[in-house]
């Protein structure tokens, strides 16, 4: 039986392939062994897939998706056969790298390596849930991260990253499984990697076992295993790609495309399938593979009968981890107070730690500049500060990983110009819709002596340029306050983009608010002009104002935190923002191109910066309150 659910597994994934004309076949059906045993070991339930303790099991190389879909159909999950039909079609649940609308997919892991990263989050988060909930042997929190990766899953640098910190935590919770069959897309892995994979990982404080991955038996005695270990673990399965497509059998060229028709019917020939037919599965391989349903329904039952155990303080504990109430937290006051914004930053983080069990976080070892450390609230794994090193982009990914577990509310910090190193975990956040938050001090020439190679410009379009993703550049205290406030509420990603200098207070709002984006903070009847600034540069254009003011130059001064909701506005409110009988001008010491969308003209900047007080490169680069309003003046006279 196990021989027969392996080659089920092989050609349902080759006729995905197939019937897209397009897609991965030698992944899943190199790993189609591997995956007949390791379906025993999951303890999960298909008809609740957001089951808290169920294990979660990653796929970090996304292109093995035909696997993934078969694991999933043969398990009982909301997947049918015409699901599978319709692989990589518009609006299919069978995408061709797994998303999470798929019922099931635990993450979408997209780039190589992001996936190891995540299910190192994810062990991470279940260790933090089981010393926040468990009691005694009453263990409610208790279940295995498996994580299957690749030769190019390893060659990224994000696993060494996300590897080192589950060894540094003894993260027993982990077992990843390496498909090494030595085949990338330009041929052996040869030709570019020579790497001793055991022995990197017995120095990162893994466990590691050696397998030959298509030996039933030796795959089972190696998860057998998985369960006394007190480190991490590695199982190093040595598998042929596309195993069992007769002449593609162990060839670089089964990675990336259909198999052809003609050998997929020869193929299952060879083990005795009918060769007519496609996505078939036999009833006795769906009885057997089923089980998983009934297995699944029983382990979620008597889990619920241990929550029903649970102390009353436990079960309020975890009532408020899955139903955050943000209604509780008391978001600081900083009215009248000259405050950099990363200072009111961390006073806002740590109320909202107060407030939110659930809420957590930490930096890429910038805690104390980006002020980002909650007061008190110690360190995990027992505490909400968590010291990532110096590995932005694992951070994130781990991140992403605590904010899909089910319980959690994370935060990733770290100076802005090192958003560039997390920019592809950031993305995948927004593409899921994860609730974790980005906190980006240093953001902008501000950064001063530190010079060009810290000092953000480009960065603040780029992260403003993507899909479902809030960027908040608060200009003062309060400003940053109403930001949170606003932010905490949304169900996608968020970044706040803070400065290292102290900020002026603002005066009120005139017309509009922080939610719609952008506000009027002056406002006057006929304007010739309107300013428009986030951050450092919005006081620097109130000064302007004046000046311009007194040249008989009426202007407005728009403060505009989140250009993201500003875009989402309706054209009556942006005309009420933007006079139409006033020129437009919008000032920001970054690229700033984003704001010809609404601005005439734009005071930007134009290159990288340069080592130097805050203060001279302001002036140096034209952000100053009588640059601003000469720009401006100039602006107004044209026709």
């Amino acid at each position: 039986m196990k021989t027969k659910i392996s080659n089920t597994i092989k050609f349902l994934s080759a006729d995905m392939v197939e019937a897209a004309n397009s897609g991965h076949p030698g992944a899943p059906m190199g790993l189609s062994d591997i995956m007949t045993i390791l379906m025993k070991f999951i303890n999960h339930n298909p008809k609740n897939p957001n089951w808290l303790n169920r294990d979660r099991l990653i796929f970090s190389g996304g292109h093995a998706s035909a696997l993934v879909y078969s694991y999933l159909y043969l398990t009982g999950y909301d997947l049918n056969l015409d699901d599978l039909k319709n692989f990589r079609q518009i609006g299919s649940k069978t995408p061709g790298h797994p998303e999470i609308s798929t019922p099931g997919v635990e993450i979408a892991t997209g780039p190589l390596g992001q996936g190891i990263a995540n299910a190192v989050g994810f062990a991470m988060a279940s260790k933090y849930g089981a010393n926040l909930l468990n009691e005694g042997d009453n263990k409610i929190i208790d279940h295995k991260i498996y994580c299957i990766c690749g030769d190019g899953d390893l060659q990224e640098g994000i696993s060494y990253e996300a590897c080192a910190l589950a060894g540094r935590h003894s993260l027993d919770n982990l077992v990843i499984i390496y498909d090494s069959n030595n085949i990338t897309i330009e041929g052996d892995t040869e030709i570019s990697w020579d790497e001793d994979i055991k022995t990197r990982f017995e120095a990162q404080g893994f466990d590691v076992a050696r397998i030959n991955g298509h030996d039933f038996n030796q795959i089972e005695f190696a998860l057998n295993e998985a369960k006394n270990k007190t480190k991490p673990y590695l199982i190093i399965a040595n598998t042929t790609i596309a195993k069992g497509a007769l002449n593609l059998e162990g060839s670089h060229k089964s990675h990336g495309a259909p198999l052809g028709k003609e050998l997929i019917k020869e193929a299952k020939k060879s083990v005795g399938f009918d060769e007519e037919k496609s996505f078939f599965v036999d009833e006795d391989v769906l009885f057997e593979t089923r089980l998983a349903i009934e297995k699944g329904d029983l382990e979620e039952a008597l889990w619920n009968e241990k929550v029903a155990n649970l102390s009353d303080e436990k079960k309020e504990l975890l009532n408020s981890l899955q139903n955050p109430d943000f209604s509780k937290i008391n978001f600081p006051d900083f009215s009248n107070q000259k405050i950099a914004t990363r200072d009111s930053n961390g006073k806002i983080l740590n109320e909202i730690a107060k407030a939110l069990p659930g809420f957590l976080g930490g930096s890429a070892d910038l805690g104390p500049s980006n002020k980002t450390e909650l007061i008190n609230m110690g360190d995990f794994p027992n505490g909400k500060n968590i010291h990532f090193g110096i590995r932005e982009h694992s951070m994130v990914a781990i991140n992403n990983a605590f904010a899909r577990y089910g319980l959690f509310i994370p935060f990733s910090a770290t100076f802005f110009i090192f958003s560039d190193y997390l920019k592809n975990s950031a993305r995948m956040a927004a593409l899921m819709s994860l609730k974790h938050y980005f906190i980006f001090t240093h953001d902008s020439i501000g950064v001063g002596e530190d010079g060009p190679t810290h000092q953000p410009i480009e960065q603040l379009s780029t992260l403003r340029a993507m899909p479902n993703f809030y960027t908040f550049r608060p200009a003062d205290g309060n400003e940053n306050t109403k930001c949170w406030e606003i932010a905490i509420n949304l169900e996608s990603p968020c970044a706040f983009v803070c400065s290292r200098q102290s900020l002026e207070p603002l005066p009120e709002a005139k017309f509009g608010s922080v939610k719609n984006g952008a506000y009027l903070i002056k406002q006057v009847k006929n304007p010739k002009i309107t300013l428009v600034a986030s951050g450092s540069e919005v006081n620097l254009c109130l000064k302007a104002a004046l000046i311009l003011d007194n040249k008989n130059i009426p202007t407005n001064v728009v403060s505009a935190p989140c250009f993201e909701l500003l875009c989402e506005q309706n054209q009556g409110y942006i005309n009420e923002i933007f006079n139409k009988n006033s020129k437009i001008l919008a000032v920001e010491a970054a690229s700033a191109l984003e704001w010809y969308k609404f601005a005439d003209e734009i005071l930007n900047m134009k290159s990288f910066g340069e080592s130097a007080k805050a203060d001279d490169l302001f002036k140096h680069f034209g952000f100053s309150d009588k640059n601003i309003a000469l720009v401006a003046e100039n602006l107004s006279k044209k026709g």
